[in-house]
């Protein structure tokens, strides 16, 4: 028969080897795994996280599968996918590609759960896990590379509803050892499954996305093993009828390359944006810019001094859902320019603690606030690798003070050190583990390739 995009996509999925993986693809990748395995215990301590696992807790099935920061607590693999995805998102802290999407939350959380679910002698070892980690980023972002669309500040569907449903459902689909056709089905399934509205961004669902993502593409793989089929066509742009080209009003699908030697998954090419701090990664560019001009602010009258400020100026993409001028809650306040830049000029840092309650309703912030005007300047476009932030300060004495940011660092042109990285993900985890098991997840992921039993991780 005739090669589809959809068949070729299925076909690469099946015969990924772990061959196929470059040096610098296992290492950018295992740095994923290590910072979202973070950003997910760090996440298990959020109220929205609670709603999800209470949610979880009301039925009763097979419980096999682990859940982050809740030791003893186990549930389905499919629930404890959705409750894990949750966490990851829960603080918009989780890693964040190019075109747009946070591909590690949409799939980790998937194969964690299905490692614990299958029998002890049919276990994957660790480099089994990995070439699933890699098989369902590459699927994610062959398919946001389809749309120019994409390639922007998302304004209709939040991109790991989309396309981490069908990363989740390929790595899922690798890690079980499905068949190609099965393969197939699983993509299609979970193209049924996927799609979420972007105006629940800066709300307690946003978080739902992604744990929705990993979950039902998981499902996807468990209904394709189980003889469910799909339509063989739902990644090709069938005039008249849609498939996947529902989600993008431009939509251009390629066949996928069967793996070879010298395959070159596209994290080879294109690395991975890590976060510092919790918010969304638009928030990184005027954090980065305020944090410079408070610099030059502070050399300027010896300590920060809002009263000496007549107007703060955002230069910043135009994106309405990050567009918030007075954020009411944690949630608004991660999707707020206004806010990041404001709160970074008063305290000199942005962190966990920045998004509390007590912090977002400080008067000394909501001051700072007022004194906020938003530009949009032509050049500075809503996307992730041409954008930059630019915070200035019009002083009552006439003078300005600016800062500019256009690569923040742990940006993939500027990427975290290794250093760096560790430290956040130990910051992050003992918020819930003590010390000697951080570092054995630490010592785990590094060591991935040789873990006789992913389950273990």
């Amino acid at each position: 028969p005739e090669e589809t995009v959809t068949s070729s996509f299925a076909s690469f999925i099946h015969a990924a080897r772990p061959e196929h993986l470059s040096q610098t693809v296992r290492h950018r990748s295992k740095r994923m795994i290590l910072d979202s395995i973070g950003v997910g215990l760090v996440g298990s301590t959020t109220r929205v996280f609670d709603i999800a696992l209470r949610y979880c807790r009301l039925y009763s099935s097979v419980a096999v599968s682990s859940v982050y920061g809740k030791p003893g607590v186990k549930l389905s693999p499919t629930l404890a996918a959705f409750t894990n995805g949750v966490a990851t998102h829960s603080m918009d802290f989780d890693d964040t590609w190019h075109p747009a999407t946070h591909p590690s939350g949409a799939v980790l959380p998937a194969l964690l759960a299905a490692s614990q679910m299958l029998p002890p002698n049919t276990k994957p070892n660790g480099l089994d896990f990995l070439l699933a980690f890699n098989v369902g980023l590459e699927v994610q972002g062959r398919l946001m590379h389809f749309s120019t669309e994409a390639h922007d500040i998302p304004k209709r569907f939040h991109p790991p509803s989309v396309v981490g449903t069908l990363g989740s459902a390929a790595a899922a689909a690798k890690l079980l050892s499905l068949s190609s056709a099965q393969c197939s089905h699983a993509l299609g399934i979970a193209a049924s499954l996927a799609g979420a509205p972007m105006a629940n961004a800066a709300t307690q669902a946003k978080p739902l996305h992604v744990g929705n993502a990993t979950r039902l593409g998981l499902e996807a793989a468990l209904l394709a093993a189980r003889g469910m089929e799909a339509n063989p066509l739902i990644l090709d742009d069938i005039p008249g009828c849609s498939g996947f080209s529902a989600f993008y009003s431009v939509y251009q699908p390629k066949p996928l390359s069967t793996p070879s030697q010298h395959h070159e998954f596209l994290l080879e090419k294109q690395d991975i944006a890590f976060k510092r701090f919790p918010a969304h990664l638009g928030m990184h560019w005027v954090v980065d810019a305020a944090l410079s001009v408070r610099n030059l602010f502070i050399n300027y009258a010896g300590s920060f001094s809002p009263s000496l400020i007549r107007t703060i100026m955002l230069k910043i993409p135009v994106s309405k859902y990050i567009n918030r001028p007075f954020p009411s809650s944690e949630h608004q306040a991660r999707h707020s320019f206004q806010f990041n830049a404001c709160a970074a000029l008063l305290d000199g840092e942005v962190g966990l603690g920045s998004f509390s309650e007590s912090s977002i309703h400080r008067q000394e912030l909501r001051e700072l606030l007022d004194k906020v005007v938003v530009e949009h300047p032509e050049d500075n476009v809503a996307n992730f690798d041409k954008m930059y932030g630019e915070v200035a300060l019009l002083l009552h004495s006439g003078d300005v003070l600016t800062g500019k940011c256009d690569t923040f660092y742990g940006h993939w042109r500027k990427p975290l050190s290794k250093e760096s990285l560790l430290k956040k993900f130990r910051s992050n985890a003992s918020h819930v583990l003590p010390e000697e098991k951080v570092e054995a997840i630490i010592a785990l992921v590094e060591n991935l390739e040789n873990l006789a039993d992913c389950s273990q991780l």
